[in-house]
């Protein structure tokens, strides 16, 4: 398969998780089709400027974020931590998190996982 970057599905999410201001994902693998039903989500996520996903809990599924560049905050199921270019975060099962971008936004890839 080959998906060129003008095919590339791409959504603006407004508030996600009761956030703030608005995400943009564009989907690397679409669905769980494509992840083999071993997950829901592999995407470029943009955070943008002053923008925060909400703090939101992950039930048989885990979540990882790794960052491309940008600043803000991560939180950590309550910690919080400083967001930089090349740092993993990782929300297992059962497990909540959030993340808030300073005022040059965040670009992340997010990849969703089930655990079965």
């Amino acid at each position: 398969m080959v998906r060129e970057s003008n095919e590339v599905k791409k959504e603006k999410k407004v508030a996600p998780f009761n956030g703030i201001g608005s995400i943009t994902v564009r989907s690397i693998l679409e669905g769980p089709e494509e992840l083999y039903n071993k997950g829901r989500v592999f995407a470029h996520t943009t955070v943008h400027p002053g923008s925060k996903i909400g703090y939101h809990c992950h039930i048989n599924e885990s979540e990882t974020y790794y960052i491309l560049s940008g600043s803000g905050t991560y939180n950590d199921n309550g910690k919080i931590t400083e967001v930089h270019p090349g740092d993993v975060f990782f929300c297992g099962d059962g497990e909540g998190h959030g993340i808030e971008a300073s005022n040059e936004g965040i670009e992340m890839i997010a990849l969703i996982l089930y655990h079965t």
